[in-house]
């Protein structure tokens, strides 16, 4: 206990670091650190893992044009750029940017796997020269001369930028231009970022801009000013800890699937969130989820384009509002034809919304459409802070250590070559870390590891480009007795660990490896996390599960499960011993396809199930977490209660339902397993239109719990056999029955679930809920999915 406590006060920081220390103040262990990654099964030995821009020619002194060498050190020695390269898992890399001012004449063009890190102690401002010229101060995906993005966006994964001021106020107010132009998909993060550009109603700048993607996280940002703080279209987005100020509108939605809002502080704009596209006839918008927010000083606190009197589709523009305080606010919902809440004047008293929605609402005695206040969700304790709100964490950076309280993997023995076996070097890193009270850092590579690994309590754990520590060999490969890679305390254990920026990962075939086993117990007021912590199974160099291994085989009936291809037992098993465990932007992926191929990358690797929590006491909290293409399900609470999820995104594997969900891994009731039909020789192919199946792997299951609050839900299934076409047009039918079972279980509530491809969002102790055609929210021509949104459930 002692320990637990003297952790819990070393490594309390508070959220963003957005001020400006003295010149003496600016040392930062990440620019200290000698850097020593390696590029495991790249091409070359000598790929920089590490680059200080200083080193390619930057100044950052305020006067210099910085503009060119920060592009030299993002593009040097075969990074992969936009246009020129799809995805890739060897050529990740670090631009880091010490403390001062670098003036840009042109866009930073981030890379992909290229992760910008500024000093965190001091953060750089990156300052857009009066001549500037170019869309974007960094360009995270730039158009290329066919007017097509440089990368999908639908498959940009594995990247961030942080701790950076974004200046545009040099510019004239009138320039079209934003601080980060940043259409992505998962595993992204930006976050302790200032915007600061010019007031007014002359303004035509943006802070930040994605217009597509698939989701990521935001948070710690700060915008200052401009026409749009943010302006984003995304299937799903978390979106935390975010101000505005100055803003002539903080939020403007172009569409969305689902995007979640916590704990956003907007004040002096003259609109808060605008979610009005396409009006009340044609909303472009499908779910938005805002809590735990405030509003100040703002005349219209919200602008939806939903009219209960006319609004189409049925289900477009919900909204679900909890915890929202306004201070001289005078309308807090407007919409498209009159008022729908009525906020406050007053100067100096402030309203709470405590409850409010608009769109459709199910239980499981049926479904009703709500507009204006409802019940709010009934919050456990053990999960909110002394002012009522969800407790939330920013992702430690350590920024007020010294570099001598780091230990690097590499320089105590571990190779992270991908070819060693680096199972004992990073078990005697972690145990030296864990007694001396430092921490472990990571450095860019791969982590062989052929037995279980166990971090005890007290461990504090870092990585540099997302290094991957990788379980491989005959170990891992029973699944009659499966065992952990990562086993995160021991059963009874109590104490704290702290873990960011890595990837976990599976050589071949692993039938019996649970990737990451939490047993630890931590107390709520100082509870673990995991920031940044991704797994990746298959798709990646060196997994050996790639497209010469794991081809796709559709329309042959009941195909040949290659055993070569069945990796992953469990990616992530929360145990009926842990408690106390916060989780923000991670994300648990079974690849679809291959990262370093190039032209048809499509691959089925069989991973069993995704993430199981079990734990007895709960108080779990996940930001910005999702789970895709596991066999059985992707989240299953089980047994556990007081957990808090929002926004949670998942998708079912594209191969189901052929196999099905019975199939290749054995049923196991220990673990709860949901049981699904045997006979596969039943199921017709090809399948669209046909409504009798039950055989795909649950997005959602909720068993003999309490208490799980969802803010948010991207639950998909787009495939049947590898076949799109039951997602594109429903008039063929669905490409599962059922996404989300609730079983046994009280006080269960989900707000703003959008959904594809499935008949009935809900099971409740097998009743089905919330047919497709009762909730049809929107259908985009860049995104032609046909959308499903449930504004509210709950299971009393």
């Amino acid at each position: 206990m002692r320990i637990f406590h003297c952790l819990a006060a070393v490594c309390s920081i508070a959220s963003p670091t957005l001020g400006w220390p003295s010149k003496h103040a600016c040392d930062y262990w990440l620019e200290d650190l000698p850097h020593q990654g390696v590029s495991a099964f790249g091409n070359t030995t000598d790929f920089l893992t590490w680059r200080n821009v200083k080193d390619f020619g930057a100044k950052g002194d305020g006067i210099s044009d910085d503009s060119a060498a920060i592009n030299r050190a993002i593009s040097f020695g075969g990074t992969c750029a936009p246009g020129n390269c799809s995805s890739t898992t060897t050529a990740g890399a670090t631009v880091y940017f010490p403390g001062g001012t670098y003036l840009v004449s042109s866009s930073i063009v981030d890379f992909y796997s290229t992760h910008l890190i500024g000093n965190a102690v001091c953060p750089p401002v990156l300052k857009a020269a009066h001549n500037f010229s170019g869309p974007a101060i960094i360009d995270g995906n730039p158009r290329l001369a066919s007017g097509s993005l440089g990368f999908s966006e639908l498959g940009l994964f594995f990247r961030q930028a942080r701790n950076f001021a974004i200046d545009m106020t040099e510019l004239p107010s009138h320039s079209n231009v934003t601080g980060i132009y940043w259409p992505t998909a998962q595993a992204h993060s930006l976050q302790n970022i200032r915007f600061d550009m010019h007031r007014g109603p002359d303004s035509r700048q943006t802070g930040l801009y994605i217009e597509v993607g698939a989701g990521g996280f935001l948070g710690d940002l700060a915008f200052h000013g401009g026409l749009y703080g943010l302006n984003i279209g995304n299937e799903h987005f978390t979106i935390r800890n975010v101000s505005f100020e100055g803003c002539s509108t903080a939020v403007h939605h172009l569409w969305d699937w689902g995007l979640t809002y916590q704990n956003i502080r907007i004040r002096d704009c003259g609109v808060g969130f605008n979610i009005s596209a396409g009006g009340g006839t044609d909303s472009n918008v499908a779910a938005v989820v805002i809590f735990d927010s405030e509003i100040a000083d703002t005349p219209v606190g919200i602008t939806s384009g939903r009219s209960m009197n006319y609004s189409t589709p049925k289900g477009g523009s919900s909204l679900v509002l909890e915890n929202i305080a306004l201070l001289n606010v005078p309308v807090a919902v407007q919409g498209p034809d009159a008022v729908a809440l009525n906020g406050t004047n007053h100067p100096r008293r402030s309203m709470v919304i405590d409850g409010w929605a608009q769109g459709t609402s199910y239980t499981p005695e049926g479904n009703q459409t709500v507009d204006g206040h409802t019940k709010p969700n009934l919050r456990p304790k053990s999960l909110v802070q002394a002012n009522g709100k969800y407790y939330e964490r920013s992702k430690p950076q350590f920024e007020h250590y010294p570099a001598a309280r780091f230990l690097s993997a590499r320089s105590h023995g571990a190779k992270g070559d991908g070819d060693t076996d680096d199972t004992i070097a990073l078990q005697n890193v972690i145990n030296k870390a864990a007694k001396a009270r430092k921490i472990v850092f990571i450095d860019a590579g791969v982590y062989k590891v052929t037995h279980t690994i166990y971090v005890p309590s007290g461990s504090i754990i870092t990585g540099e480009a997302f290094p991957v520590i990788m379980s491989a060999g005959e170990y891992f490969n029973d699944w009659s007795h499966p065992k952990p890679m990562l086993r995160l305390g021991r059963p009874g254990e109590c104490g704290q660990i702290l873990w960011t920026d890595t990837i976990v990962s599976t050589q071949g075939s692993q039938k019996g490896v649970i990737l990451i086993e939490w047993n630890l117990a931590s107390e709520p007021g100082a509870p673990s996390g995991m920031w940044d912590v991704h797994a990746r199974i298959g798709g990646s160099a060196g997994s050996e599960l790639e497209l010469a291994q794991c081809k796709v085989s559709p329309g042959v009936a009941k195909p040949l499960v290659d055993e070569e291809c069945i990796s992953t037992f469990l990616a992530m098993h929360v145990t009926k011993h842990a408690t106390g465990l916060y989780m923000e932007n991670v994300w648990l992926w079974t690849a679809d396809h291959e990262l370093d191929a190039v032209g048809a990358d499509s691959i089925t690797v069989y991973a069993g199930r995704g993430l199981l929590i079990e734990s007895e006491k709960g108080v779990l909290w996940l930001y910005g977490t999702a789970v895709e293409h596991y066999v059985k399900y992707q989240y299953q609470l089980a047994g556990t209660k007081d957990i808090v999820m929002g926004h949670i995104q998942t998708e079912t594997p594209y191969y189901q339902p052929n196999p099905g969900a019975a199939y290749p891994f054995p049923y196991v009731a220990s673990l709860g397993d949901p049981q699904f039909p045997l006979d596969n020789d039943t199921i017709p192919l090809p399948l669209p239109g046909n409504t009798d199946y039950i055989t795909d792997a649950w997005a959602l299951r909720i068993v003999n719990s309490e208490s799980i609050l969802v803010y948010g839900a991207s639950l998909y299934s787009f495939f049947v056999d590898q076949n799109i076409t039951c997602s594109l047009d429903s008039s063929v039918g669905y490409c599962q029955k059922r996404l989300t079972e609730v079983k046994n279980s009280t006080n269960v509530a989900v707000y703003g679930q959008d959904a594809v491809g499935t008949e009935y969002i809900y099971t409740v102790d097998g009743k089905d809920l919330a047919y497709f055609n009762d909730s049809y929210a929107n259908y985009l021509e860049e995104h032609p999915w046909y959308t499903y949104v449930v504004a509210v459930f709950r299971s009393e």
